[in-house]
């Protein structure tokens, strides 16, 4: 069978040369891209940080032709996630196109049905994210957010706190 071919020590020497040298050029990546490139936000950026791990698996998986290819397709995201990145922060427009709306799934107590439906959201990981949060008693919610991350933000408190209408700009009830 062909799974089992042993391969020459050569391969396994540019295998690994390929493994340091991805290793620091996606070191180089990330302090030039910036954090927003591998951290957990939007579902674009999600499958970016997906593409770009897949075209580096290749590449130390097959040196010989992939290397300086694979280093290309990643330049080429990173450069495209730093002038999406900047267009994002600085045009409402450009950012209501391509990103998610965060959507309000509870409104004080009362959680909002439609919008659980619409987020995909099950009552039961609703319920689990109000445990996480400490939430003992539904009469402490102020709110619950699905952000456009996929994380789902609980606000809470015992004070009869009301809610800066600046926390909740953007979110759609």
């Amino acid at each position: 069978m062909k799974i089992f071919e042993t391969i020459s020590l050569t391969t396994i020497l540019q295998m690994l040369l390929a493994g340091v040298l991805i290793y620091l050029y996606l070191l180089l990546v990330t302090r030039l891209a910036g954090k927003r490139t591998f951290a957990k936000m939007t579902s674009l950026d999600f499958a970016i940080t997906i593409a770009m791990g897949s075209i580096l698996a290749d590449a130390v998986n097959k040196p010989e032709s992939n290397f300086i290819p694979a280093l290309v397709s990643v330049a080429i995201l990173a450069i495209l996630q730093i002038v999406f990145a900047k267009l994002l922060s600085s045009s409402k427009k450009a950012e209501k196109v391509v990103t998610n709306t965060p959507i309000l799934l509870m409104d004080g107590e009362h959680i909002l049905e439609a919008n659980m439906q619409k987020a995909l959201v099950s009552k039961s990981d609703l319920m689990g994210k109000l445990r996480e949060a400490n939430v003992l008693n539904l009469k402490q919610v102020k709110a619950v957010v699905f952000e456009t991350t996929g994380d789902i933000s609980v606000l809470h408190t015992n004070e009869n706190t009301p809610l800066d209408t600046i926390i909740m700009e953007g979110v759609q009830k």
